[in-house]
């Protein structure tokens, strides 16, 4: 019987250290995501940026040779 208790008892610490090993886990992904959201919100904001300064760029005057050459 005793053999039958150590074995559970182990199967117990087991799934214990496993769960605060999924919890652990858990806790990352959730960071990882908010960087991941706060990078897309970044590049979003950066890709509006160019688009508007590729627009502004469009109604420059075009570059031309200087008169001396």
């Amino acid at each position: 019987m005793n053999n039958a208790e150590d074995r559970v008892t182990r199967l117990e610490e087991t799934v214990a250290h496993q769960a605060k090993t999924i919890e652990e886990l858990s806790d990352q992904l959730a960071e990882q995501w908010k960087v991941v959201e706060q990078t897309r919100a970044k590049l979003d904001r950066l890709t509006e940026r160019f688009l508007s300064l590729e627009e502004q760029s469009i109604d420059a005057p075009p570059i031309t040779r200087p008169p001396h050459y």
